[in-house]
């Protein structure tokens, strides 16, 4: 077991060095068009690691304002309907990525269980973070660009999160369980490195589960492209 515990630290250091690689590179360069993205693209890359920086410098660094041609016109539909969609789909994620964060953070100290296991507490309060922290995202993506009203805001950012966090909660919850019930036959705390690399592969099959539900979402024009 330990030869995991060894390979989940390694994991967890490729996630929080390509995040901070990430983030040191906003810092020095123009913000995102967005500014909420300069808060995803990190967030994206604690758990997708090299991937998740990979898809920043091949997608996000040409986000910046001033970075485009004054002339190019609206730069988000010159994009592939995927790519648009990608993006949706990692600000949805990033949203819960730092939900489960802090809540998993706060059920290291106080665990809640239910039903007998704390698996099932911790579900529950990782989507009432999860929730919260995506509703705040779309709010202040959503509002922006629509020139909305508080009132207006939070129930686009309602209706636009909604069905794309519960489908990645969805792929994240399955992969736990398929974790704890399959592969390790036992609960894993917040405090076992292992945990956090199975959040990591929970948070790339929530990923591959939201993906489809944020292409229906922008066809709908319930989310705004990206």
């Amino acid at each position: 077991m330990e030869w995991a515990r060894g390979f989940s630290w390694a994991t967890i250091a490729v996630g929080i060095s390509s995040a901070a690689w990430i983030a040191i590179d906003i810092l020095r360069g123009p913000p995102q068009k967005m500014r909420i993205m300069n808060v995803v693209w990190p967030l994206t890359a604690l758990y997708s690691g090299p991937l998740g920086l990979w898809a920043y410098v091949r997608l996000g660094r040409g986000e910046r304002d001033g970075s485009q041609h004054p002339h190019s016109g609206n730069h988000s539909q010159k994009k592939p309907f995927w790519q648009q969609t990608f993006l949706a789909t990692t600000h949805c994620g990033s949203g819960c990525t730092l939900g489960d964060l802090v809540a998993e953070s706060v059920l290291a100290f106080a665990p809640l269980v239910l039903f007998g296991r704390r698996l099932y507490g911790s579900w529950l309060v990782d989507f009432v973070f999860a929730y919260v922290f995506g509703i705040v995202f779309q709010y202040f993506t959503i509002v922006p660009m629509r020139r909305l009203s508080r009132g207006e805001g939070i129930w686009a950012a309602v209706r636009a999160d909604t069905f794309s966090l519960t489908a990645w909660q969805v792929g994240m919850y399955g992969w736990m369980a398929v974790a704890v019930f399959l592969l390790f036959h036992r609960e894993l705390p917040p405090t076992d490195p292992i945990f956090w690399l199975m959040m990591q592969v929970a948070m790339l099959c929530g990923f591959l589960t939201a993906f489809p539900v944020n292409w229906w979402l922008l066809r709908k024009g319930w989310k705004e492209t990206m």
